[in-house]
């Protein structure tokens, strides 16, 4: 009889891997691009309602030859170093009667290589009928009927997420959305109720740290916050809406979507480690 230690470890149990058809791809401002992806695969997502679900794209070094779906246990065994990176993008739309969603993705660099994000430089050369796989979607954030008050902050990587709530928001909602930016250019054009104040903060993330300190917060009834930006903005955010202002922590959904100078390997792995930590 085999002891615990000599038992086999149990297989892993992998997800279905969604496979979409690159059907569209639009320049909608200097640094974002948004591809539209469909196809039988579609039935394969765990299509959510909340708007800001999410997808992780399943990307292959394209010198492996590697091509979707992936057979990612015998790769983690055989041959780990091909293994296909992993990357989150928030689902800007979904469209069932078509079978697709659009992802909009940050462009960064100038297409020299490593300074290039690995999702941005297969985004920016993406063709029709290129297919990508992908995992999800998950998610978790809806603005909710009984809200009185809205506060969404965010930044580049948030604005699929924000533009999506805006557009499910009744048309009496009332709030504020602070985004931060770094270029003026890449200000879009949002639809969102009346009620609704839209502040763009163009530079340094400072600004958006110290708007959102001037807001008066001292209300907490029917208040519901959405905060996600980069890690360290992120954490001081956090002391600004939790600690100052009070604010209980179950109405407030806060994370960090990226952390400056990490690839979102390095950033995934720390998010178990004090550093990637944003509750202290």
């Amino acid at each position: 009889m085999q002891t615990t230690t000599e038992q086999a470890r149990p297989a892993r149990r992998e997800r279905t891997q969604a496979i979409l058809e690159v059907r569209g791809k639009t320049r909608i401002s200097p640094r974002l691009l948004r591809l539209t992806l469909g196809g039988e695969g579609y039935d394969a997502l765990n299509r959510n309602e909340h708007p800001d679900a999410y997808v992780k794209l399943l990307l292959a070094d394209p010198a492996s030859g590697l091509r979707p779906p992936y057979e990612l246990e015998e790769l983690r065994e055989s041959s780990p170093e091909l293994l296909p990176a992993r990357r989150t993008y928030t689902v800007r739309r979904w469209d069932d009667e078509k079978r697709q969603i659009e992802l909009d993705v940050v462009l960064h660099g100038d297409g020299e290589g490593e300074k290039d994000g690995v999702a941005s430089r297969w985004a920016d050369e993406a063709q029709p009928g290129d297919v990508v796989a992908m995992f999800g979607a998950g998610g978790g954030y809806t603005p909710l009927a009984e809200t009185r008050r809205h506060l969404l902050i965010g930044d580049h990587a948030a604005l699929p997420a924000i533009a999506a709530s805006l557009e499910v928001m009744p048309a009496e909602a009332v709030g504020e959305v602070l985004i931060h930016l770094d270029h003026e250019e890449d200000r879009l054009e949002l639809a969102h109720p009346d009620g609704v104040e839209l502040r763009w903060l163009i530079g340094s993330r400072e600004e958006l740290v110290d708007a959102v300190a001037a807001l008066d917060l001292s209300d907490h009834e029917g208040l519901q916050v959405f905060c996600h930006v980069e890690r360290g903005t992120t954490k001081r955010l956090r002391r600004v809406l939790v600690k100052d202002a009070g604010i209980p922590r179950a109405q407030i959904s806060i994370s960090a979507y990226w952390a400056l100078g990490r690839i979102e390997d390095q950033f995934q792995a720390e998010k178990r480690e004090p550093i990637g930590k944003i509750d202290d």
